[in-house]
């Protein structure tokens, strides 16, 4: 199973966070990125997911990377716990914070994951990706047809960061879960 071989590979390699082994995981919305990152939970990782700390349908850029790394990866770098402020999409405010400890495997899901600030840390950047109908009539299924306009929003701005960070090419693992399975489609991307 490719979560397997994902954990493994990443607790194979040096820790780059401190004691932390970092695994991002990205890719377009609907791609199965969580479900990923859900296997690597069960395989013992401490799984993060942007979905989180996104400051609403707005918040791939701007905010997101500078809380991330000033609450949770700078203090995880210096082996300590960190914690983040969860984001409430219902009230959209920040709600209550959410410790993080000090993991061996950390595994950080979502668009805008494997950005190039992560390259430093992260000891696997993973590429999750699927059709762009799939991905839309999986998000409309979660959110309902009403979030359809702001599904599309999300889908051109991930497009344009991913497009910036080159966010695919740099992945050291691509999948493809356009059946529902993931399957590995390429491996060991350069920096």
């Amino acid at each position: 199973m490719i979560a397997d071989e994902l954990a493994r590979r990443a607790r194979a390699a040096r820790p780059r966070l401190g004691p932390v082994r970092l695994v991002a995981v990205d890719g377009p919305a609907g791609s199965g990125k969580t479900t990923l990152a859900a296997e690597l939970g069960a395989r013992g990782a401490t799984v993060l997911h942007l979905d989180d700390l996104y400051e609403g349908w707005s918040g791939l850029e701007g905010s997101l990377w500078p809380r991330l790394s000033a609450q949770v990866l700078e203090p995880l770098r210096r082996g300590v716990p960190g914690s983040y402020q969860r984001y409430d999409w219902t009230t959209g405010t920040f709600a209550e914070w959410v410790d993080v400890p000090v993991p061996e495997l950390l595994v950080v899901e979502g668009c805008g994951s494997a950005r190039r600030a992560v390259d430093p840390v992260a000891v696997l950047r993973v590429w999750v990706e699927a059709p762009a109908d799939l991905r839309l009539a999986r998000g409309l299924e979660r959110d309902g047809a009403e979030a359809r306009e702001l599904w599309l929003t999300w889908m051109a701005d991930e497009a344009e960061h991913f497009a910036r960070e080159r966010t695919r090419e740099r992945c050291d693992v691509r999948l493809d879960s356009s059946g529902g399975a993931l399957v590995e489609v390429a491996d060991g991307a350069a920096s």
